[in-house]
């Protein structure tokens, strides 16, 4: 039988250091699973997005078009749940959240770069264009304290002794 280690695994996060734990994650990966709680049509009500922009609030902000599945998803139910992992072992997010959809052209302005044109072949000017944010309402988190490495190496170390060298941290993100 072996030792468990006592090292503190838990850190709950509140107001400005969940909103900088949100940006910390998003800054890694830019994307993550966008899940609606309704669906319709053929829609799975989850698809990869990018995130556009955290807000100072932590509010997080996409682009999409006006007639997709996700924005007449949203309408129908305002509930949505974002899947983050920005690298293998590392960076795991989920938020809870609620979703409102406008056609503020300042906003899509800020949001626009030229690769979106992709998606919008009008441009930045595309009536299609629509910016959704989501108001975190809360959240968890998954991480290492110390990064890959160090969690790597405490990984191979314990595996090698027998004994739990767990660098991982967790915790509730309350915004």
């Amino acid at each position: 039988m072996t030792a468990n280690n006592h090292e503190s695994n838990r850190a709950n996060l509140h107001g400005q250091d969940a909103i900088q734990k949100i940006k910390d994650v998003v800054d890694k990966t830019e994307s993550c699973f966008f899940c609606t709680a309704v669906t319709v049509g053929d829609s799975s009500g989850a698809r990869p997005m990018a995130v556009r922009q955290v807000d100072e609030a932590g509010n997080l902000w996409f682009l999409s078009p006006i007639d997709s599945h996700k924005n007449d998803e949203v309408k129908i139910d305002p509930r949505v749940r974002l899947y983050f992992q920005a690298s293998s072992h590392s960076y795991f997010l989920e938020i809870n959240g609620h979703a409102s959809i406008s056609q503020d052209r300042e906003k899509i302005s800020e949001l626009w770069e030229p690769l979106l044109n992709t998606w919008f072949t009008e441009g930045q000017d595309d009536p299609r264009i629509t910016a959704i944010k989501v108001t975190p309402v809360e959240g968890y988190y998954w991480n290492t304290k110390h990064g890959n490495i160090v969690a790597g190496a405490k990984m191979l170390i314990g595996a090698a002794t027998g004994k739990q060298l767990d660098d991982s941290v967790e915790g509730s993100l309350d915004l």
